[in-house]
């Protein structure tokens, strides 16, 4: 890709984002909320009520990654992290870096979109939490080599065209012994497959107009507003071929919390009324999100 071209892309992925920031309310980039009792509220983005609806929804979505340390404590170390330097590329509305600043970790939390900034640096405020939040391109950190303990990213720079240089980027800026965590989108998921590459590229013959990268992004993040202008799921294999060749001990783990209700729009509630264990064993093997965590050699 040409500079211009990269430039343009990059432009376009910032505007999009800005234009429809991760809100997690019932449509993307919104700003309504479905309450427990099936009532719907709007709220004002920038609100602490618009922060406590989104983190509402957003932990629901991610229940079974909570346990008593804290939100995602099953994958969040936060007490190995306290008082260490930690790295959020990617902040969103500032859901996650919050938790961390609430552990006790030195977060600095970046994003490409001037609005996630505006939002996660307001959220701090409001709940009095201390925290470096600054607009950057993962793509280009600007912090010097061995500066982190931990990097992680959240669904992120799978959005980016040159998800390679984010990944040694990542790399560079971690210090010996550290950590990264990654939750990237799942080519070989049931969503990707079939709702996204059978269902609207074969059977809707979206595959006349466009690519693979271009029916996972119209389908990915913002489906129902035509997409986003860059999503491109990884396998496994990429992960550990092309990504974090450099790491050593590198693990993927499928996180599934979508496939109950993929499996509903197949039949209602088919979902819900499989067992437990069938459930489970699905959403290991078909789930959206890969979990990948990996360290950089002492």
């Amino acid at each position: 890709m040409t500079d211009n071209k990269q430039h343009d892309k990059k432009k376009a992925i910032r505007d999009w984002w800005a234009d429809a920031p991760m809100t997690y309310a019932e449509d993307h980039g919104h700003v309504e909320y479905r309450l427990p009792d099936g009532s719907m509220e709007r709220v004002e983005i920038g609100t602490r009520r618009f922060y406590e609806l989104a983190d509402y929804v957003f932990f629901r979505w991610n229940e079974p990654l909570h346990d008593v340390t804290g939100k995602f404590g099953r994958i969040f170390d936060y007490e190995r992290f306290r008082g260490k330097k930690v790295l959020e590329i990617g902040c969103g509305m500032g859901c996650m870096a919050s938790q961390w600043a609430s552990h006790g970790a030195n977060i600095t939390a970046i994003d490409l979109n001037p609005v996630a900034i505006e939002k996660t640096t307001r959220r701090f405020e409001l709940f009095g939490l201390k925290g470096d939040i600054r607009e950057v391109d993962a793509e280009t950190l600007p912090f010097a080599d061995a500066t982190f303990d931990l990097v992680y990213s959240w669904g992120v720079i799978h959005h980016t065209p040159g998800i390679e240089q984010a990944a040694r980027e990542i790399f560079r800026v971690l210090k010996p012994g550290g950590r990264l965590a990654l939750m990237l989108y799942n080519r070989d998921s049931v969503l990707y497959k079939y709702f996204v590459s059978y269902q609207e590229g074969v059977l809707n013959l979206e595959r006349q107009f466009l690519d693979e990268l271009g029916l996972a992004s119209r389908y990915g993040d913002g489906g129902r507003q035509e997409g986003n202008p860059h999503t491109w799921p990884v396998t496994d294999e990429e992960v550990r071929r092309e990504l974090l060749p450099m790491c050593e001990n590198v693990s993927i783990k499928v996180l599934g919390t979508d496939v109950p209700e993929a499996l509903n729009t197949w039949f209602p509630r088919l979902g819900q009324r499989l067992p437990l264990s069938w459930r489970k064993a699905l959403a290991r093997r078909w789930g959206w999100s890969l979990w990948i965590t990996g360290d950089k050699a002492a």
